[in-house]
C-alpha cells in the first residue's frame, strides 16, 4: 500500500470508529491530511510525474482569484483532464508553472514561480502571490507540461487606510445547476471592472438528480447520487466548475468566497445534520462534513489560513478596502446551536429567544465586534448568509418567523445591533444570500417598533438560478413586504446584485433576467437604491431604471439571439485556441 493509501486506510478506520472517540481524537486522525499536506508535517505522495502528457485539456475547470490583499492575491487552478471521474490524474504531483505579469500579453510579467498539484488535494493548486502594487489590475496564468491555462484578471486592494474615492463589487449566492442556466455570470463578466465578487454561499447544491425540482421542471441534471464523500464532493465542485459562464465571471475578477448550507449539507448546524440526512448520526455527519470542506478548499482562491483540519476550517475573515469599506466575511453555518422548533417557520419560541443561542459562536461574535470598534472605514459590511433583518411571515395578528435565519437567534442578532447603536459603528450594510429574491430592508433598533432608530441596512441578494425562472412579483411576498415597514423592496428574479462606493454614497443596482431556463438571457436593473454616509437607510435612487423585466417578449427574444450567437462565436475561437 502506498503512503497515501496508508493514510486514506487510516481517515476510514478512524470513520468506522467514531462512536469510540471524542471529536479531538477525530480531528486528529480522520482529518489532519489536508493541513499537513499544505504545511508540510503529514504523508504525502513523492512520486513526480516529470513529463506530463494529459489524456484532454487539464484546465477545462478554468482559473480563479480571490482574497486580495494590498500586496498580493491568491491565484487558483486545478488540473482535471476527466473533471467528472475524479479528474482522471495519476496519483502523483505535477509541476505546475505561473504567472503574474502587468498586460494581458504577458510582455511585463512581475512574478512567475512553480508549485506542486497533488493528487490529496485533487491537483488544485493554491498560489498566494506577493510583492505586487495596491491597487492595480494584474493578468495571471498557469502551464502543466505543453498546455497552458487560460489567462484570467485581478486585481489588489489599495493600501490600508488609503484615501479612496469609489469602489464597485457585485454579491451572488445559489447557483443550483439543475435548475438553469448561470447566465448571470456571463453578464456580470460582461460589467466595467468590478474590483471584487462576493459569494455569499450555496456554491453547489449536495442533491443526487431531481431530489430538488425548480418550479417547471429542472433543464440540466447533477451528475452521480446525492453527494456524501471526498470524491462525491469534488466530482460535484468539477460539474458547477465546468459552466463556461462561471469560468468567465471568476476569470475577470477575484473573488471572496463564504459557504452556506448545500455545500454540505440542507440546513445543518454545527455537528448537526437535517433529519432526512443519508449520514444519520452525528460521528458520520462528521466525516462528511470533513469531506465537503475539504473538496470546497481544493476548489476555492482560499489562503493557507482556511486550509480544512478535518470537519473543521476557518473561513471568517476581513478584507479591506482602503479607508472606504472594510468586508467582515462571516460564517453562520458552522458554530450555530441547532435551529429552534426545527428547521421551519414557527412563532417566537424560548429557543429562538435564548439570549445565550448563537449563529455565529461565541469567537466569531468577538472577533466581528472587535473589528468593528476598531474599524475606520466608512463602510463597515457583513457579507454573511441568511436573512438579517426581522422578517415575520405571519399576515396580521400574531408572528411567525424563519427558525434558520437570525430570526431563530435573537440574541445573537441583539447582541450585533445592540453593539452597533452603542459604539456608533459607522453605516453597517449587511449583505445576505440564501432566499432566491432581492429584498432591500432597513435595519431597526427593535423592529417592532418601526419608529425606533434605523442603525444600517441590509441588502439581499437572488439566486443565480436556484427556483427557477422565478417571477418580478408575488402576492404573498408583497404581503410579507407590507407586513414588516422595514422592509423597502421585493423582485423574485434571477440575477446579481452590483454596488458603487464612494465616501458619500453607497449605491446598489439590483441586476435581474427575464429567465434562466434557457441560455443568452439579456440583463436589466430592476431597481436601484442608495444610502447616504452618515444617514442610515434606504431611498430609491434618483434616477430609476426602467423595470427591464417588463419589456416586450419581442425584444427579449432579439436580445437573447444575438447574445447567444455571440457567445457560440466565443466558444469556438476558446477552443481553437485552447488545441
Amino acid at each position: 500500500m502506498s503512503i497515501s493509501g496508508n493514510w486514506e486506510h487510516r481517515r476510514v478506520e478512524a470513520v468506522s470508529r467514531m462512536g469510540e472517540m471524542d471529536r479531538r481524537t477525530f480531528v486528529k486522525l480522520s482529518g489532519a491530511s489536508a493541513a499537513a499536506l499544505i504545511f508540510g508535517y503529514g504523508p504525502f505522495t513523492e512520486s513526480v510525474w516529470s513529463k506530463p502528457r494529459f489524456s484532454d485539456y487539464p484546465f477545462k475547470l478554468g482559473i480563479a482569484s480571490g482574497d486580495p490583499l494590498p500586496d498580493g492575491v491568491v491565484i487558483w487552478t486545478r488540473l482535471a483532464p476527466d473533471p467528472l471521474n475524479g479528474g482522471g490524474m495519476p496519483q502523483k504531483k505535477v509541476q505546475v508553472r505561473w504567472e503574474v505579469a502587468e498586460d494581458e500579453s504577458f510582455r511585463r510579467v512581475v512574478e512567475k514561480g512553480k508549485a506542486f498539484a497533488r493528487p490529496e488535494l485533487a491537483h488544485s493548486v493554491h498560489v498566494e502571490v506577493g510583492d505586487l502594487e495596491s491597487g492595480r489590475e494584474y493578468f495571471y496564468r498557469f502551464e502543466a507540461g505543453k498546455e497552458v491555462s487560460p489567462v484570467g484578471r485581478t486585481k489588489t486592494a489599495p493600501k490600508a487606510g488609503a484615501g479612496v474615492a469609489e469602489m464597485s463589487f457585485a454579491f451572488v449566492s445559489c447557483q443550483q445547476y439543475e435548475h438553469g442556466y448561470f447566465t448571470a455570470y456571463r453578464r456580470m463578466a460582461e460589467e466595467e471592472q468590478l474590483d471584487l465578487v462576493v459569494h455569499l454561499g450555496d456554491y453547489i447544491y449536495e442533491y443526487g438528480p431531481n431530489q430538488y425540482v425548480a418550479p417547471g421542471g429542472n433543464v440540466r441534471a447533477h451528475s452521480g447520487p446525492e453527494i456524501v464523500s471526498l470524491s462525491d464532493y469534488r466530482n460535484r465542485h468539477a460539474q458547477y466548475r465546468t459552466d463556461e459562464d462561471l469560468q468567465a465571471a471568476h476569470a475577470a475578477f477575484p473573488w471572496a468566497v463564504t459557504w452556506d448550507d448545500h455545500e454540505v449539507e440542507n440546513n445543518y448546524a454545527d455537528e448537526i445534520p437535517e433529519a432526512r440526512t443519508p449520514t444519520p448520526t452525528r460521528e458520520a455527519f462528521l466525516a462528511r462534513r470533513a469531506a465537503a470542506y475539504q473538496a470546497y478548499y481544493e476548489h476555492m482562491p482560499l489562503r493557507k489560513t482556511s486550509v480544512p483540519s478535518g470537519p473543521d476550517m476557518q473561513l471568517y475573515r476581513r478584507l479591506t478596502y482602503g479607508n472606504l469599506a472594510e468586508f467582515n466575511v462571516l460564517d453562520t453555518r458552522q458554530y450555530r446551536d441547532d435551529q429552534a422548533a426545527g428547521d421551519g417557520q414557527d412563532p417566537p419560541n424560548p429557543g429562538s429567544l435564548d439570549p445565550a443561542r448563537t449563529i455565529t459562536g461565541d469567537e466569531q461574535e468577538r472577533w466581528l465586534l472587535g473589528g468593528l470598534a476598531a474599524s475606520g472605514a466608512t463602510w463597515n459590511v457583513l457579507a454573511q448568509q441568511v436573512f438579517f433583518a426581522q422578517r415575520d411571515f405571519q399576515i396580521g395578528a400574531g408572528q411567525r418567523f424563519s427558525m434558520d435565519a437570525w430570526d431563530g437567534y435573537v440574541g445573537s442578532r441583539n447582541r450585533i445591533t445592540n453593539f452597533i447603536q452603542e459604539r456608533d459603528v459607522r453605516n453597517p450594510v449587511v449583505l445576505t444570500g440564501d432566499v432566491h429574491n432581492n429584498w432591500a430592508c432597513d435595519l431597526k433598533a427593535n423592529f417592532d417598533d418601526q419608529s425606533s432608530e434605523t442603525l444600517g441596512v441590509e441588502f439581499v441578494g437572488t439566486s443565480i438560478t436556484s427556483g427557477g425562472d422565478g417571477a418580478d412579483t408575488s402576492p404573498n411576498q408583497e404581503a410579507v413586504k407590507a407586513e414588516n415597514p422595514h422592509i423597502k423592496f421585493f423582485n423574485g428574479q434571477r440575477g446579481y446584485v452590483r454596488c458603487r462606493l464612494t465616501p458619500e454614497e453607497w449605491r446598489t443596482d439590483y441586476r435581474v433576467l427575464p429567465f434562466v431556463k434557457q441560455p443568452g438571457a439579456p440583463v436589466y436593473t430592476r431597481a436601484s437604491f442608495v444610502v447616504e454616509a452618515g444617514t442610515p437607510g434606504i431611498q430609491p435612487a434618483a434616477e430609476q431604471p426602467v423595470q427591464g423585466t417588463r419589456v416586450s417578449s419581442a425584444a427579449i427574444e432579439s436580445d437573447a439571439k444575438r447574445i447567444k450567437a455571440q457567445e457560440e462565436a466565443d466558444r469556438r475561437s476558446r477552443g481553437r485556441r485552447n488545441r
